[in-house]
C-alpha cells in the first residue's frame, strides 16, 4: 500500500469518527471539543498527498499509528452512544479519563509527522495541534460530579429509602435527557442493569439494588398492590412507640437519633445542646462524654421511620371518612394534618392517590365553609404540581374544573388559591382545552387581571396568554386573544391583509411565550414564504414579523431552519442596500439568528449559518459601509456565531479576511457599543489566532487604546475582553514591550492590588495577562515585575481568588521561582581569626543556600508563598491544583531535593501530593507520583510516609497506565513493600 492510500484510509477513518461523534448523546462539551481536533485532521490529511511525499516505511507507519488511535476513539464515542444512559452517566470520570487518553495518543501520533514531510508550512500546523492536543483537559460536568456524589452517599450510608431512590433517579434521568415516564424510565433501568451484570462488583451491586428501590420503576398497578397488601396487613389502630424511641433529655421520639459509647441514644440536637453548655458528662451515665463520641444509630434510625410510616399510613387510610363529616371543625383539622403530610414527603401523595382522595377533595370545594375549600384547594394543588397523570386525574374528575372556576369568583384569597390550581393544571392540554371553555372562566380571568393585588393580577395575565391561543370566541368574550384570527388571515387572506397582518404582528407587545406560541401555530410558513415575494413592502413587512419573534432563541433556531437565513442574506446583499432602513432590520434579524445559535437550548446540527466565505467576507464588509445600529448588530453577529459549538470555522475565515485590521480601527470608535462589540471579537478571534495577523495589525496606538479601556471603561466585559487580548497577543519581545511601554503592567499591579473593588471576571483577566511578563527565560522582565511589589499581592489571591485566579497566580510563581535557584546569592564564608570567636547569624535561604529576597531571587519560602500553595492542592479545580504542584516542585528540582523536600513536608505538601495519587485526573496523578519517586529515595521521607503511600501505589499498579505502574512499582520497591522480582508486577 503506498503512502497515499495510507492517507486515504486515515481520512476514511476521521469521517466515520466525526460522524458518530456528533452524535453521542453524553458529555456533548467534552466530545464537542475532541471533534474540533479531528476536523482539523480532516483538514490536514488531504495537505499531506500533495507534500510529494515518497513511500517511506516510516511514514506509513506513523500514518498507520495515527490511524489506529483515530480508530480507538471511534470505538469509545460508539460505546457511548449504544449504551444505557444511566450506566454512562455513573461512568462520566472514565470516559473523560479515557478522552484525555486518547486526545495525547492522537497528538503523540501527529507529532511523528512533521519530520517525515517536506512541506515546513504543514509541519509547523501539524505541530501546533499536536501540541494544542496535548495539553487539552476534559472535565466532568458538575451535575455528573453532584449524581455520582449523591450514589457513593447512598452507598456508603446504606440509603434504602424509596424517596432517596425516587429523587436520584429522576435527577439522572434529567441529567441524561432520559423521560421520566415510568415504562421509559423502567426499560432505561433494566438496561442499566443488565450492562452492570458484566461489571461484576460490589460496587455495581450496590448501585442497582439502591435505584432498584425506586418506585417510580413499578407501574401504579404494581404500587398499589404492593401499598395496599402491606397497609391490610398493619390492622386500623395506631402503633404507640416504643421507649427506645424517645429522647431520654427532650421526652419525645426522635428524628436524627445518635448514640454514644455506652450504648445510650438521644436526639442528636439535645445531646449537642446539652454538651455545648458545660455539661461534659453523659445524662444517664455521668462518664465523660464529646460530640465527637458520637455516632449515628441507623438502626434505631431506620425502626422510628418505619414506624412513622406505618402510622402515617392507616392515619391516611382511615382519614377519608372523616372529611367527609358533618362536623366543619373536625374536618379542617383533619385536612391541615393531611397538608402537612403532603409537604412532608411525596411518598404520602402517593399514598393518597392510590386511597382514591380525588374526588373526595374535589367534593370539598362545593361545601359552604371557606376554610375547608381553601384547604382542599392548596392540597390538590400539592398533589397536581410537576404530575402529569395526577393532573390528567384531576381534569377527569367529575365537576373538577367548574368547581375551581367557581372558585375564582369568590374572596381574594380563595381566589388566588383556585387561580394557582389552574396554573399549575395548565400545562396539560386537555386541562388547557376544559378550563378556556369553561363558562365565566375567561371573564373571571380577565376581572382578576386589573385587580390590585400584583402577584393575582400577574398570574391571571399568564393563565390568559396561555388560553387565548385555544379559542377565537374569547377575542369577543375578553378582547385577550390577537392570534387566532390574525394568524389564519396571515396564511390564507389576499396579500394585501397577508401583509398588513404580518405588520399587525410585529407591532403587537408579546411575551416570550407567546412569540413562541405565535411560531408554533404555522406564522413561520407564511413569513418565510413572503420573505420570496417580488414586492418590497411584502418583504419588508415579512422581516419586521421576524425580527420581533427571532429574539427568542427557539424561535430563531425554527427560523433558520425554515430556510430563512439564506433568503435574508440574499435580500441583505443584492437588494437591501440602497434602503438603509431596511438593511437595519435584516441584520438585527440575522444578528437575533445568530444569539439564538449561541444560546444554551440551542443545538445547531441541523441549522446551517453562514456557511460561506463569501457571506462572511460580505456581511463583514458591512461595519465600513453603514452607521452604529448596523455595525454593532455585525458585531454581535460575530461573537454569537464565534462562540457556538461551531465558530472554529468562522474564527478562522474573519482572521482571513483581514477583520482585525478593521477591528483595531473599532477600538478607537465613538460609539461606545459599537467599541464595545468590536473589543469583545478582537478578544474571541485572539484565543485561537495565528501570531503573523496580530503582529502585522497590532500596534502601539492599539496596545495603548486596550490599556486606556481597561482603565476606563463602564462595561465590565469590555474591560475583560481588552485585558485578554493584551494576555493572548503574541509573545514575543517587541510585542511584550509594547505593552510594557503603554503601561499595561502598571494596570494589571493596580487591578490585583485593589481586588476587593474589581469584578471577579477581571482579576482572572489581569492574572492570567501577568502570566506573560514572569516567563522564566527573560530574568530582566521578572525582576522589572517583581520590583513592582507584586508578588507579595498575588500571593493573597491564592486564599481569597477564584479557581481561575490561583491557577493563573501559581503559573507566575512558578515561572519566578525557576530562576531563583540561580539568582540566589552566596553566603560569603568568613575565614579570619575574629570568625571562629564571634557567631554571625545565618541568614541563608533554607533551600537555595544563599541569600534570597522576594524582588531579587522571587524565593517562594521568602515571599510565604508555601503554605497558600499547598491549600491549593486540596482546590477541586484540576487546573489550579496542578499549577499550584508545578510550583511548589521548583523547591525539589536537581540538587534541591533534599533542602526543598523538608520545607515541603513542613507544610503537609507530601501529604497532599500521596493524597493526589488517588486523583481522577491522571495529569495529576502523574505529576505526583514521579515526584514522590525522588522524595521517597530519602530515606527519612521513605519511612514517614510509608504506609500512607502504599495503597494509593497498589491501586495505580493495577489499573495505572503501562508507564505509572512502572514508577509506582519503583516506588514500592523503595518503600520494601515488595521486591523488584515479585510477580505482583
Amino acid at each position: 500500500m503506498s503512502s497515499n492510500d495510507t492517507v486515504s484510509v486515515a481520512i476514511s477513518t476521521t469521517l466515520d469518527t466525526i460522524q458518530v461523534t456528533q452524535s453521542t448523546p453524553i458529555q456533548k462539551q467534552n466530545f464537542n471539543k475532541l471533534l474540533s481536533y479531528l476536523r482539523k485532521i480532516q483538514i490536514i490529511l488531504p495537505e499531506l498527498t500533495k507534500c510529494n511525499i515518497e513511500d517511506s516505511e516510516t511514514l506509513k507507519s506513523a500514518i498507520h499509528l495515527l490511524t489506529k488511535h483515530i480508530s480507538s476513539t471511534n470505538t469509545l464515542a460508539l460505546e457511548c452512544t449504544t449504551k444505557s444512559k444511566i450506566y454512562l452517566l455513573l461512568n462520566s470520570n472514565k470516559i473523560v479519563t479515557s478522552l484525555e487518553n486518547h486526545t495525547k495518543e492522537i497528538s503523540a501520533a501527529l507529532k511523528l509527522l512533521p519530520p517525515l514531510i517536506s512541506n515546513n508550512g504543514l509541519s509547523e500546523e501539524i505541530l501546533a495541534l499536536s501540541n494544542f492536543m496535548l495539553e487539552e483537559k476534559y472535565c466532568e460536568t458538575s451535575t455528573e460530579l453532584e449524581l455520582n456524589e449523591k450514589i457513593e452517599l447512598g452507598i456508603r450510608e446504606r440509603n434504602l429509602d424509596r424517596s432517596y431512590a425516587n429523587n436520584l433517579l429522576k435527577s439522572i434521568a434529567d441529567a441524561v435527557g432520559i423521560s421520566t415516564e415510568q415504562s421509559v424510565l423502567r426499560q432505561e433501568y433494566e438496561d442499566f442493569k443488565h450492562e452492570m451484570e458484566n461489571v461484576n462488583t460490589l460496587q455495581a451491586e450496590q448501585i442497582v439494588a439502591m435505584l432498584g428501590k425506586a418506585d417510580i420503576l413499578a407501574t401504579v398497578e404494581e404500587r398499589e398492590k404492593k401499598y395496599f397488601s402491606k397497609r391490610n396487613s398493619l390492622g386500623r389502630q395506631p402503633l404507640e412507640p416504643l421507649q427506645s424511641f424517645y429522647c431520654p433529655i427532650t421526652g419525645e421520639v426522635m428524628d436524627d437519633p445518635v448514640e454514644t459509647p455506652s450504648g445510650h441514644s438521644f436526639e442528636r440536637h439535645a445531646i449537642v445542646k446539652w454538651l455545648s453548655e458545660e455539661n461534659n458528662l453523659c445524662p444517664i451515665t455521668k462518664t465523660p462524654l464529646k460530640v465527637s463520641g458520637l455516632r449515628t444509630n441507623k438502626t434505631l434510625r431506620q425502626s422510628i421511620e418505619e414506624w412513622r410510616d406505618r402510622n402515617t399510613m392507616i392515619f391516611i387510610g382511615s382519614m377519608k371518612s372523616r372529611i367527609v363529616s358533618n362536623d366543619e371543625e373536625d374536618v379542617v383539622t383533619s385536612l391541615g394534618k393531611l397538608k402537612d403530610l403532603c409537604l412532608e414527603r411525596e411518598l404520602h401523595q402517593d399514598w393518597m392517590m392510590m386511597e382514591d382522595y380525588l374526588p373526595v377533595l374535589v367534593s370539598l370545594l362545593a361545601t359552604k365553609n371557606r376554610k375547608i375549600r381553601s384547604h382542599a384547594l392548596v392540597i390538590l394543588r400539592i398533589l397536581a404540581t410537576d404530575h402529569d397523570e395526577r393532573k390528567k386525574n384531576l381534569v377527569k374528575t367529575d365537576d373538577a374544573i367548574k368547581l375551581i372556576v367557581c372558585s375564582l369568583a369568590r374572596n381574594i384569597e380563595e381566589s388566588k388559591l383556585a387561580l394557582q390550581l389552574l396554573m399549575v393544571l395548565s400545562d396539560n392540554d386537555m386541562a388547557r382545552n376544559i378550563i378556556g371553555s369553561s363558562q365565566g372562566c375567561i371573564l373571571l380571568l380577565v376581572t382578576i387581571s386589573g385587580s390590585d393585588d400584583p402577584q393575582a393580577a400577574s398570574d391571571a395575565k399568564q393563565l390568559l396568554e396561555t388560553l387565548s391561543f385555544l379559542h377565537e370566541n374569547i377575542v369577543q368574550m375578553a378582547k385577550v386573544n390577537y392570534f387566532g384570527p390574525l394568524l389564519h388571515l396571515l396564511s390564507s387572506g389576499s396579500e394585501d391583509v397577508q401583509q398588513m397582518m404580518a405588520e399587525t404582528l410585529s407591532e403587537l407587545e408579546m411575551t416570550d411565550h407567546g412569540k413562541v406560541m405565535v411560531c408554533d401555530t404555522g406564522a413561520l410558513e407564511s413569513l418565510v414564504a413572503m420573505l420570496s415575494h417580488i414586492d418590497i413592502h411584502m418583504k419588508t413587512a415579512a422581516i419586521l414579523a421576524l425580527e420581533k419573534l427571532s429574539n427568542v432563541p427557539q424561535n430563531g433556531l425554527k427560523i433558520i431552519k425554515h430556510g430563512a437565513a439564506e433568503i435574508l442574506f440574499g435580500i441583505l446583499f443584492r437588494e437591501s442596500l440602497s434602503i438603509p432602513t431596511l438593511v437595519e432590520k435584516v441584520v438585527a434579524t440575522i444578528m437575533n439568528l445568530a444569539l439564538s445559535l449561541s444560546s444554551c437550548e440551542s443545538d445547531n446540527g441541523e441549522a446551517p449559518f453562514l456557511e460561506s466565505e463569501e457571506d462572511v467576507f460580505k456581511l463583514f464588509s458591512l461595519i465600513s459601509l453603514n452607521g452604529p445600529n448596523v455595525q454593532q448588530n455585525v458585531l454581535r453577529t460575530f461573537l454569537a456565531v464565534c462562540q457556538s459549538p461551531s465558530g472554529l470555522n468562522i474564527r478562522n475565515t474573519l482572521r482571513k479576511i483581514s477583520s482585525v485590521q478593521v477591528l483595531v480601527q473599532l477600538c478607537e470608535h465613538e460609539n461606545q457599543t459599537v467599541r464595545s462589540n468590536a473589543v469583545k471579537l478582537f478578544s474571541t478571534l485572539t484565543k485561537d489566532g495565528d501570531d503573523e495577523t496580530f503582529i502585522e495589525h497590532v500596534g502601539v496606538k492599539c496596545i495603548e487604546t486596550l490599556v486606556k479601556i481597561i482603565k476606563t471603561s463602564d462595561d465590565i466585559k469590555e474591560s475583560v475582553a481588552a485585558m485578554e487580548i493584551i494576555s493572548n497577543l503574541p509573545k514575543t519581545p517587541q510585542m511584550t514591550r509594547g505593552i510594557l511601554d503603554a503601561g499595561a503592567l502598571q494596570v494589571i499591579v493596580s487591578i490585583l492590588s485593589n481586588r476587593f473593588q474589581k469584578t471577579e471576571l477581571m482579576i482572572e483577566s489581569a492574572s492570567g495577562a501577568l502570566c506573560r511578563f514572569t516567563h522564566s527565560t527573560n530574568e530582566e522582565l521578572q525582576k522589572e515585575v517583581a520590583e513592582t511589589g507584586i508578588i507579595p499581592i498575588i500571593i493573597k489571591l491564592l486564599d481569597s481568588g477564584s479557581t481561575k485566579t490561583k491557577q493563573n497566580i501559581a503559573i507566575s510563581l512558578k515561572h519566578f521561582s525557576e530562576n531563583s535557584n540561580n539568582l540566589s546569592i552566596p553566603v560569603r564564608t568568613k575565614t579570619s581569626f575574629f570568625s571562629c570567636c564571634m557567631a554571625s547569624p545565618d541568614t541563608s535561604c533554607v533551600v537555595h543556600v544563599g541569600t534570597c529576597t522576594i524582588e531579587s531571587s522571587f524565593c517562594l519560602i521568602e515571599a510565604n508563598a508555601i503554605v497558600p500553595l499547598a491549600k491549593v492542592l486540596d482546590e477541586p479545580d484540576f487546573g489550579a491544583c496542578e499549577a499550584a504542584l508545578d510550583a511548589l516542585l521548583t523547591l525539589v528540582e536537581g540538587q534541591l531535593l533534599q533542602k526543598g523536600s523538608k520545607v515541603l513536608e513542613g507544610c503537609d505538601v507530601i501529604v497532599k501530593m500521596v493524597k493526589l495519587l488517588s486523583s481522577p485526573c491522571v495529569k495529576l496523578q502523574e505529576k505526583a507520583l514521579v515526584s514522590l519517586e525522588r522524595i521517597f529515595r530519602l530515606v527519612e521521607y521513605k519511612q514517614k510516609y510509608k504506609a500512607l503511600a502504599q495503597m494509593p501505589l497498589v491501586e495505580i499498579t493495577q489499573r495505572g497506565n503501562s508507564g505509572m505502574k512502572s514508577v509506582a512499582a519503583k516506588i514500592l520497591a523503595h518503600l520494601n513493600v515488595l521486591n523488584e522480582q515479585s510477580s505482583f508486577f
